[in-house]
Formats: C-alpha cells, sequence, structure tokens
C-alpha cells in the first residue's frame, strides 16, 4: 500500500506546482479577504446589490454564451466592453462617492492634524442643553424636527442648500425655527460648534434597503447623513413625538432625555478623538430593521 501511493504520487503528483506560502502572502490574502467581504456587505444594504445582481445577470449570460460558441453574442459583447465599464462607473458613482467619504472619514493616524490648535470642546454645556430641552419640549409637542451636528467632516456642501443664519444655539430658537407656520421648519439645522449655521438645509436620503416602512423621509435623511459623515443627528418625529438619534449609520429610536445627553457628551470634547479613543456608544432601542 505504501508503495503504490508512492508510486501514484511519483507520477501525477510529481509535476503539481506547489507555491511557497509566506507570512506575507498570508497577510495579504487575510486583507483581500476582509477587504472583499466589507464590500460585499456594504453593497448588500444599498441600491448598489440590484445593480450589481444585473451585472452578474449579464455575466452568467456571457458564460452561457461562451460555453455554446454563440459567435454573434461574443462579438457583440467583446465590441461593448468599454461602453459596460464606463456605464458601471457612471451608474454607480453615488455608491463610489460615498464609499470615498467613508473611507476619509476614518482616522488613520492617531493625531488629527487637522485638529490641532482648534481647542478641546466641540461645544459647550449651555448649548448641550439647550438642544436636549428643545428636543424634549418639541417631542411632547409632537413637532417635527431634524438637528445636525457637525464634527469632524464639514458640512458646507450641504450648508449651502439652506439658508445662513450664524446665530448662538438656544432652546427658544430652536423651538422657534420648527414650528410648523414659521418658514424655517421645513427641512434641517446644522450645528457648528455653538452657533446655527444653516437651517432649511436639504440632506441626502438613505439608500439602506432594511430601513423600516414606518420610517419617514425625516428619518432616511438623518441616516443618509450619518453615512456620509460623522455628524450627530437629532430626530423628533412630528407623529409620535419620539426622539431618535442618527450617528454612523446606526439608528436609535425612542431614547430618553438621559441617553440624549450621555451620547452629546460623548462627542462634546475633541480631546477624545486626538487621544485615540471613540467615544463608546451605548445601545439605545434601536430599530430591528435598520
Amino acid at each position: 500500500m505504501r508503495h503504490w501511493i508512492q508510486q501514484f504520487i511519483a507520477m501525477y503528483l510529481s509535476d503539481w506546482y506547489r507555491p511557497e506560502l509566506r507570512f506575507i502572502d498570508a497577510v495579504q490574502i487575510l486583507i483581500i479577504a476582509v477587504l472583499v467581504y466589507k464590500t460585499l456587505l456594504w453593497i448588500k444594504n444599498t441600491k448598489a446589490w440590484m445593480l450589481l445582481r444585473g451585472l452578474l445577470a449579464i455575466g452568467a449570460f456571457i458564460l452561457i454564451a461562451t460555453i455554446f460558441q454563440m459567435s454573434t453574442i461574443l462579438f457583440l459583447a467583446r465590441a461593448s466592453i468599454n461602453i459596460l465599464a464606463i456605464g458601471t462607473i457612471v451608474v454607480f458613482q453615488p455608491e463610489l462617492r460615498r464609499a470615498l467619504e467613508k473611507l476619509g472619514e476614518k482616522n488613520i493616524f492617531v493625531i488629527d492634524l487637522f485638529e490641532r490648535g482648534r481647542g478641546q470642546q466641540r461645544f459647550n454645556n449651555d448649548t448641550r442643553n439647550s438642544l436636549i430641552d428643545a428636543s424634549i419640549i418639541m417631542g411632547m409637542a409632537r413637532t417635527g424636527a431634524l438637528i445636525v451636528v457637525e464634527q469632524v467632516i464639514h458640512l458646507t456642501e450641504y450648508e449651502l442648500t439652506g439658508i445662513k443664519l450664524d446665530s448662538v444655539v438656544s432652546k427658544q430658537i430652536l423651538l422657534n425655527i420648527f414650528e410648523s407656520t414659521t418658514p424655517l421648519h421645513d427641512g434641517a439645522v446644522i450645528l457648528r460648534g455653538d452657533r446655527i449655521a444653516s437651517a432649511t438645509c436639504y440632506l441626502p436620503l438613505s439608500d439602506n434597503m432594511s430601513i423600516s416602512k414606518d420610517l419617514g423621509t425625516r428619518h432616511r435623511a438623518a441616516l443618509g447623513i450619518s453615512e456620509v459623515s460623522d455628524a450627530f443627528v437629532i430626530v423628533v418625529s412630528e407623529e409620535t413625538g419620539h426622539i431618535s438619534i442618527a450617528f454612523q449609520g446606526n439608528l436609535e429610536r425612542g431614547v430618553t432625555a438621559e441617553h440624549l445627553s450621555k451620547r452629546l457628551s460623548d462627542i462634546q470634547y475633541k480631546e477624545k478623538e486626538v487621544e485615540g479613543k471613540k467615544p463608546a456608544v451605548r445601545k439605545g432601542k434601536k430599530d430591528e430593521k435598520v
């Protein structure tokens, strides 16, 4: 038996190419596997998943044409390959842009050189208390609100879609802005530090296909801006009066005043990011389908 195994290996396996696997090769395989997994996971939660399925269907059709030697179809496929490549880039442009924005959002270095010299506090306690008080009052009155707190990534692109205010953050101003009878209530308010930069701003809607159907445009806009930036978003539902938080592409629904205060305190000081310590994210009543 042993002789037969040795003879089999000598006849059939001796000429096989057996590449040398080094440690660096294993690291590369692991990195590529993680990248592919993260890419597929990201694609699955966006409209790109349906587009990818369409491309896979076209690829399967071309494979069948290759197997059965359908020369005319193969000729058309070869002639249109460049057009399909350009078309894919155009179709996936919003998704590619969001992916690059998400990549640029990550702090590759422990110390963010762009944040040096700006001070350690993002906003003061008066601003935090005003946000909490205004959210609670609007929730009790079932007044819809959408408040975006800017962090490292500047939201100038979205700020320009609204009306510039440049006013101090206060409970009274926020209540007046989102009052349904005022011209500024429709849209989002963007906060930069201790000031209201702009009101009635338009935000990108989330493409997440798993979002609960009972969420309206206000919540989808909150999720959308949290997916393309590091902004912290407070949403007050006009239908239920519940307060929600959107941050890093996640939505916490029905949060309490204490939880909202804790989350605002987590992002209040920049030194947590400079030291490489991300604020602890507590799980609130998160939407099961988001």
